[in-house]
């Protein structure tokens, strides 16, 4: 009886990830399916997997020597995870020969060498793969953090005679050319405006979640238009921001590996836990930590687990960083499932002639102003609807500057977000609408933030009739308030209506705790905009100061205008 011929590397890490050898989370597990599926049908889509082409990429990374660390000067021995990915990149083609992938998203945990195979793989791209001037990036927030992928580049060059022979380095630059290829290797930094002109072969993209716009990204892809086979690909650890490029991306991916969408174009390897693991068992952290009693070391997790049992405010880092969980910013406040358990239903017809307080959040004179109003419940006063406005200047929904821009247009199309002339906010336009909400409403009285642009039309308001509060954002003025903000919350008291501008904002909040455990909204590390939140806690707060007090109404029987 013939022997079986041996699996591919690549073939068979996924053969022992499918079968249980591996441990690996449902995402790798997925990516490893979808390989061993494509080696059956994939012929049928034009699709066929060539082993020496991925050996050939495979056996590359022999001639490249680790720069740093415990490894430093040994050949860069790929582990079988990375022989999955690098296999997998170069050997898939179509049936013209080309490479099927043009677009990789590898999400892996910190200290798994995520630096060092990005730049082996950057080498390869820009030495190795047949292509006559081979235009290769390393790219990132900043140009330092790009520079460090490309000085691990040039550090293996350095280790390498056979390639030092045929590239030059230049660190005062960061750049590496081979002159007679004109191939050149460089490191860029986050100015989208200066990288017109690019005729990119390969780019590779670092901490793909730090990016807070998709500039870099979208003119990186735009520039791989004229190569037969360009490949552009984000190495990233999981991130706070869930409204930006890198999110975008691994929601694009996990489509793909759940079968949801079809793109034969795109690879996707994403080592992170499953949903319901026990973040603090051990048995869990090698599907997020393929270099595990390798790179990372099991007593290091261990440590940084503990401190994220006993201080809270660790344990969305060691999630984000170690386990690579998507979570919110490292102080978020708000469950948005428990947010969306208050949505309920508020009309505002139904509103109409109700006792109410007001909030007003004024926002710089370029963004979003809320305005929210608190409508206590006529028999059950801690229940509280609320009812919001918002405005922005119109200028800011095309602002190329504005990473929410598309949401922004949104939700002014649905008639979520007023819509303002010109480049800055129109207060006048918002004191006209106030004031219809005053004579629609029985608006008892209003916060506004005392310290900000409120003044002239708090005064404007006030001289028209309202009763204006100003109120401080410190822990002073906000703790109590914030506070009652919670228990509501966690009682299902605070009916919101979905309000999805509103939700987005409550989405984004981080809080800040003083020494004596008071929070208050913290706007300056909060991943998005939050003024609708910090305006629906200054309206509660004029109305825990109303709870135990008869209505102006019932005492002085007048109007608010």
């Amino acid at each position: 009886m013939a022997k079986r011929k041996p699996s591919h590397p690549a073939t068979e890490y996924a053969e022992k990830v499918v079968a249980g050898e591996i441990i690996a989370g449902k995402l790798v597990r997925q990516a490893c399916e979808r390989h061993l599926k494509d080696l059956k049908t994939g012929k049928m889509r034009g699709l066929y997997f060539d082993e020496e082409a991925a050996d050939h990429a495979i056996e590359f990374f022999r001639f490249l020597k680790h720069s740093k660390g415990e490894w430093a000067g040994c050949s860069f021995e790929l582990q079988p995870w990375q022989k999955f990915i690098v296999g997998s990149l170069f050997g898939w083609k179509n049936k013209d020969g080309t490479r099927r992938f043009r677009t990789a998203y590898l999400q892996i945990a910190r200290k798994n060498g995520k630096s060092t195979l990005i730049a082996g793989i950057g080498l390869y791209l820009f030495v190795a793969d047949g292509e006559a001037g081979a235009e290769v990036y390393t790219a990132a927030t900043k140009r330092d953090q790009a520079k460090i992928v490309w000085t691990e580049a040039a550090n293996m060059v350095n280790k390498s005679p056979a390639l030092r022979k045929r590239i030059e380095v230049k660190r005062s630059t960061s750049n590496m050319y081979i002159l007679e290829a004109n191939s050149k290797f460089e490191a860029l930094g986050a100015d989208a405006d200066n990288m017109d002109g690019l005729n990119v072969h390969g780019a590779l993209v670092d901490e793909l979640h730090a990016h807070r716009t998709r500039a870099v990204w979208d003119v990186l892809e735009t520039a791989t238009g004229a190569r037969r086979q360009p490949l552009l690909i984000a190495i990233t650890t999981a991130g706070f921001d869930q409204n930006g490029i890198c999110y975008e991306q691994y929601e694009y991916c996990t489509k793909i590996l759940n079968n949801t969408i079809e793109d034969d174009t795109y690879f996707a390897y994403i080592a992170t836990i499953d949903e319901g693991d026990d973040w603090t068992d051990p048995k869990v952290w090698a599907k997020a930590n393929p270099n595990l009693g390798i790179s990372v070391k099991l007593d290091d997790l261990e440590r940084k687990c503990k401190k994220a049992k006993e201080v809270p405010a660790a344990q969305n880092n060691f999630l984000t960083k170690h386990l690579n969980v998507w979570t919110q910013q490292a102080d978020r406040w708000l469950d948005l499932r428990l947010w969306d358990e208050n949505a309920g239903i508020v009309k505002e017809e139904d509103l109409v002639g109700r006792v109410c307080y007001g909030g007003l959040d004024l926002s710089s004179v370029s963004d979003i102003t809320a305005w929210v109003m608190a409508f206590p419940d006529e028999k059950d006063r801690e229940k509280v609807e609320f009812l919001c406005r918002f405005w922005c200047p119109e200028a800011r929904l095309y602002d190329s500057k504005n990473k929410y821009q598309d949401q922004y247009q949104a939700w002014a199309k649905q008639g979520f977000l007023k819509v303002t002339p010109g480049d800055a906010v129109d207060y006048e336009f918002i004191k006209a609408d106030i004031l219809k909400d005053a004579k629609k409403f029985r608006l008892i009285d209003m916060n506004v933030d005392r310290l900000f642009q409120a003044h002239q039309l708090s005064m404007e308001l006030a001289d028209e009739g309202l009763i204006v509060v100003g109120m401080g954002q410190g822990f002073t003025s906000m703790a109590a308030p914030v506070q009652e903000f919670e228990r509501r919350l966690l009682a299902r008291k605070l009916k919101h209506g979905g309000n999805p501008v509103l939700r987005w904002m409550a989405d984004n909040v981080a809080i800040k705790i003083d020494p004596a455990g008071n929070k208050k909204p913290d706007k300056a590390n909060s991943q998005g905009k939050i003024d609708g939140i910090v305006a629906a806690i200054m309206a509660l707060d004029r109305v825990m100061r109303h709870e135990n007090k008869p209505s102006v109404y019932e005492t002085r029987g007048v109007r608010t205008v």
